[in-house]
């Protein structure tokens, strides 16, 4: 059948199983937005109040749901607006598919009003991206973004469409098709490469496990569970790993790294085995390189090849899905003992705890009384600082998908825009958003939008009144000089909520902090919780930059 462009992007969406996209209308994307209007029943648009508040929900979206993630934009700044959304999403290997509409094809290259180069723009934040002049390869290219976004290593893709191919005139045969199967890499898997994996755990005495964003991509909690327990070995994980294992587990032992638990650097440093399972070893996990686990081989499975040898040289490592390899392995894997070893790393986290100051509101005490109140099980997003690390050590992950943070490009601005895509993709879900004030102030317009869309998302603002990491290493490696991180405005946080539809609560206290999440938790609007919490209260245990994770320090 003859098809417009417009007719065609929006039917092969619908081929996509997209029921949602979230986005911002403007001049080049009229016609798209004219035929998204006609399908309205179909595809749910959430319009936000930045285009970068679109980006972060599609990428919440995508995260929360194991879907693609859509977003829209127009041309010029309607597309760079998105920029930091698909930096986010690329660095944290997130499946999401941009759209954005450009100028006519005759203007493109001239300067013309509204025009930018977004396809360059973003080449080296996407996994792909394209420009479709020609509305015969618009279908095609559709389809192989979705193709690519979810393929081995998931991420972003861009597509970019002038908007005379998506005009009503503009017309051509559209043939449905069936969404292409996006199978697990499976290729570089190996009989030979499991026989080495295997014979490396046969011989380790003191193994640990280690485990990464990948682990919960490729939906191996289960395969991972199982390999844990054949190993006998204790497990610690990466913030992007959280949930992958569940926190609640006799082996975990917590994060490593710069904020790691005591307990995971200690282990990871004593270990003579290594297993990396889906992580990059980044530079807030390895503190010091040359001296990272430097007693252990290090076994690394990964689906991308880019990411061996590249931070820390493995001993042997497995190209492949995780949860393809893990189920391998856990067939050909006979039960090992390690209970002295495994007795050992118990006794170093009873004697290491992550410890809440015992008076007054703090940020541990928030984070540690909302997993009580929400017995573990909401979805939680974060904003980057403090809060975010308070939030990845006292709220205990239980599944894969449950936390959403910025972990590679560390983006102030991205929970809330996530809490509405979690919220949209899983309205029977608890959605909470852990903000400092500082990070809040970058997107916090977004609060209109939960409005708007009837969102009972729950914004927590850990409130210290300065930009809390950034003072936290000020005050310990500049001397106390305290140069532009002081947020001392006078801004009222809960007259803006109320402004912007949402309920506002302010609590100064351990009592009125309950009570406010209490009603947040029974609420059928948006709320906002205001934490004033004192501005010298820091994350601890930390590494310095650039030390063994084994020389950690805290308040004493």
């Amino acid at each position: 059948m003859l098809l417009s462009g417009s007719e065609i992007i929006i039917e092969c969406l619908k081929e996509q199983g997209v029921d949602t996209v979230f986005g911002y209308p403007g001049g080049a994307i009229l016609n798209l937005y004219d035929e998204l209007y006609k399908h309205r029943n179909e595809i749910h648009h959430v319009l936000t109040s930045h285009e970068q508040g679109a980006s972060h929900a599609a990428d919440g979206y995508a995260r929360s749901t194991g879907k693609v993630g859509v977003c829209f934009a127009t041309s010029g700044p309607g597309a760079t607006n998105l920029v930091t959304g698909i930096a986010t999403a690329h660095m944290d290997s997130v499946p999401m598919i941009a759209i954005t509409c450009n100028v006519t094809v005759p203007l493109l290259g001239k300067d013309s009003f509204q025009e930018i180069d977004i396809t360059g723009i973003t080449m080296p934040i996407t996994k792909h991206n394209f420009i479709v002049k020609d509305i015969k390869d618009l279908a095609d290219t559709i389809r192989r973004a979705f193709v690519i976004a979810q393929t081995g290593r998931p991420g972003p893709v861009l597509i970019d469409i002038p908007k005379d191919v998506t005009a009503p005139n503009n017309k051509y045969e559209y043939m449905p098709m069936k969404p292409i199967p996006t199978g697990r890499a499976k290729k570089d898997i190996t009989e030979d490469g499991l026989k080495k994996a295997i014979k490396l755990i046969d011989k380790a005495k003191k193994p640990v496990i280690f485990v990464g964003g990948g682990a919960v991509l490729s939906g191996a909690s289960k395969e991972l569970k199982k390999f844990a327990d054949l190993v006998d070995a204790p497990v610690c994980d990466t913030l992007m790993g959280k949930g992958a294992f569940s926190g609640n587990d006799d082996r975990y032992i917590g994060m490593l790294g710069m904020h790691g638990t005591k307990a995971s650097n200690l282990s990871v440093s004593e270990c003579d085995l290594l297993i990396a399972v889906g992580t990059r070893f980044s530079d807030r996990v390895l503190g010091n390189p040359a001296k990272f686990a430097s007693k252990a081989k290090v076994l690394q499975f990964d689906v991308d090849p880019a990411e061996i040898n590249k931070n820390i040289m493995a001993d042997h490592a497995i190209i492949g899905d995780v949860k393809e390899i893990l189920s391998r392995i856990n067939k050909a894997l006979e039960q090992k003992d390690h209970s002295a070893w495994m007795k050992h790393v118990k006794e170093l986290s009873e004697a290491n705890p992550l410890k809440v100051p015992e008076n007054g509101l703090s940020g541990q005490f928030v984070v540690e009384e909302t997993y009580r109140q929400t017995k573990g099980d909401a979805i939680i997003t974060t904003e980057v600082g403090q809060h975010q690390m308070w939030a990845a050590q006292f709220y205990k992950y239980k599944r894969p998908h449950q936390l959403l943070t910025s972990g590679g490009l560390g983006t102030m601005g991205y929970g809330l825009g996530a809490a509405i895509g979690a919220k949209t993709g899983n309205p029977d879900k608890t959605v909470i958003n852990f903000a400092g004030d500082g990070c809040f102030r970058m997107n916090m317009n977004e609060l209109a939008t939960a409005s708007r869309e009837k969102l009972p998302i729950i914004e927590i603002v850990i409130n210290n009144h300065v930009l809390g990491m950034v003072r936290q290493w000020q005050t310990l490696f500049y001397e106390q000089r305290y140069s532009a991180t002081v947020l001392d405005d006078g801004v009222d946080f809960i007259k803006l909520a109320e402004a912007m539809g949402a309920t506002g609560y302010r609590v100064t206290t351990r009592e009125e902090f309950s009570k406010a999440l209490s009603e947040a938790l029974r609420s059928d609007k948006p709320v906002l919780i205001d934490c004033i919490i004192d501005s010298d209260d820091k994350v601890w245990p930390m590494v310095a930059p650039g030390a063994p994770i084994n020389e950690f320090f805290n308040e004493d």
